[in-house]
């Protein structure tokens, strides 16, 4: 038997943005007939791989082959031309479009300028059909489910004769049953012969659907598996890494502290987000939760702080029950919050270190009743001199920091309203190692002066550093909850995770 060669293969492809080296001389192939996952954590490459390949995003260096030729795509739409075609996860269609139109949309066929709507219909239940579709072609989109959604992007794509089919996280919004429909479709087109690029957090169905897998890390390659020849606790190893050495100064493991419960979750839970689950915050405890991208960690925290609202459960302060539907509540219980996309959700770039610092104190207060100056110049010294940022200028826009002070600055922002619980997801991400240092040496003392705090890190050395206990989570369910002793290790937390048990 003849295996056929790779259908799609990039080759020493390296990307670079500003002060970031995104891929650096990263190889992958794909071959027709087979689910290629591509995997890794946040930052890892995979959505800069996937852009270099479809045109959005020019490489520097490397070369890109389909059929054995070279190709440079100059756009989305002359890649999707030669044949490679994106799904992606926010699914790029027009809902209050019939299912037909979706499908053909900019394709449509016509005769003296007029679409020829029969025939369009036609073919679009022709098409869905050949995906086991039985679909009224005439209705809204908007009438199905996300799943059907995604199957009548698909179908567009495999209507324009795609080789390569990429999937972008496509199950992220789906239940059990809707992912059940996706895989039976994808493995038609596996069948046919069709490459399918596979992207996704969700270790069960990267096992369910893929053939072969390839693990990025911080922009570099870290391997190509067959995905039967890779057991997951490896899988996960290899998508997380190691901890740097110059952090081991911080390696000893906090003690066990008896103290009593600050808050108490029964059954919160979240649609579609987070399974329901049981969860005690001691005063003055540090809770690590431990996980991959996707599986839940950020879900948690966005619940704790009123950004999300639960779908079910119940929270309790001090024994008191309360409720927290949005995050003034949570600041009047005590709770704060520093987001992982501190960028986006967190910094105002085009404002001043002191205006940053004070926003979340401001807000409390009242944007009719303003801080007074002196008051405000009182607090930005005091935070600057106890997190070290630099420089101490307070009237520094805040953009110009590096992303360690910027952090700094966050942090900062929460403590000055004295939180009972700091919630911190992904405090040292993108942070230099210096920076990282400062940052748990803070939540250490913290915790020391009976602040509850609530960790989130990709880094399961960081979290095993700080934590008294630990949450794992996978796939979006809290699955163990461990005493952070003597017999916890990053292997045994990996275990975990990749068991998807905690026993």
């Amino acid at each position: 038997m003849v295996v056929p060669g790779p259908v799609l293969r990039m080759k020493g492809i390296g990307k670079e943005f500003p002060g970031v080296k995104a891929l650096d001389e990263v190889d992958f192939r794909l071959f027709p007939g087979e689910v290629h996952a591509l995997m890794g954590e946040n930052g890892a490459g995979k959505s800069t791989l996937i852009k270099v390949l479809t045109g959005v995003y020019t490489i520097d260096s490397g070369v890109i082959e389909l059929d054995g030729r070279k190709v440079a795509f100059a756009s989305p739409s002359a890649a999707q031309q030669a044949g490679v075609s994106t799904v992606y996860q926010e699914v790029n269609l027009v809902t209050n479009l019939s299912v037909a139109e979706n499908i053909f949309i900019g394709r449509e066929p016509r005769r003296l300028g007029r679409i020829r709507w029969r025939e369009l219909r036609a073919r679009a239940a022709e098409l869905l059909a050949r995906l086991d579709l039985d679909l009224d072609v005439s209705a809204p989109l908007s009438r199905y489910s996300p799943a059907i959604q995604q199957m009548v992007a698909i179908a567009r794509a495999v209507d324009v004769e795609a080789k390569v089919l990429i999937l972008d996280e496509p199950t992220s919004s789906l239940d059990a049953g809707e992912v059940a429909l996706l895989f039976k479709v994808i493995r038609q087109l596996k069948d046919s012969g069709m490459a399918i690029l596979f992207v996704t957090h969700f270790l069960d169905q990267v096992y369910e659907i893929s053939d072969r897998l390839t693990i990025l890390r911080n922009g570099r390659l870290i391997g190509e598996y067959l995905t039967r020849d890779l057991p997951q606790v490896d899988l996960v190893g290899k998508m997380i890494g190691r901890e740097l050495a110059e952090l081991e100064q911080l390696s000893e493991k906090p003690l066990a502290r008896v103290s009593e419960p600050l808050v108490q979750v029964e059954g919160l839970g979240r649609s579609g987000a987070i399974e329901p689950f049981d969860l005690t915050i001691r005063e003055g405890e540090v809770v690590g939760l431990a996980g991959l991208l996707g599986s839940g960690r950020t879900e948690i925290a966005r619940l704790l702080f009123g950004a999300d609202h639960a779908s079910s459960g119940s929270v309790r302060i001090s024994g008191e029950p309360v409720g927290i539907r949005t995050p003034r509540a949570a600041t009047r219980h005590g709770i704060a919050f520093c987001s992982e996309n501190r960028r986006t959700e967190g910094l105002i770039p085009d404002l001043t270190v002191r205006e940053n610092l004070t926003l979340a104190l401001q807000a409390r207060r009242g944007w009719r009743r303003p801080i007074p100056r002196r008051k405000q110049d009182q607090l930005v010294d005091k935070y600057i001199t106890a997190l070290n940022i630099r420089p101490a200028n307070p009237e520094h826009l805040i953009k110009n920091l590096s992303g360690g002070n910027q952090q700094k600055v966050l942090l900062a922002r929460w403590l000055i309203l004295e939180p009972r619980l700091l919630i911190l997801d992904e405090p040292t991400r993108g942070i230099d190692v210096g920076a990282k240092a400062e940052i748990q040496r803070l939540v250490t003392e913290l915790s020391d002066d009976g602040m509850s705090v609530l960790f989130i890190s990709a880094e399961l050395e960081e979290v095993l550093r700080l934590s008294h206990k630990i949450g794992v989570l996978r796939d979006r369910r809290l699955i163990a909850e461990l005493a952070n002793d003597e017999h916890l290790t990053s292997d045994v937390l990996m275990e975990t995770i990749a068991s998807g048990s905690g026993s």
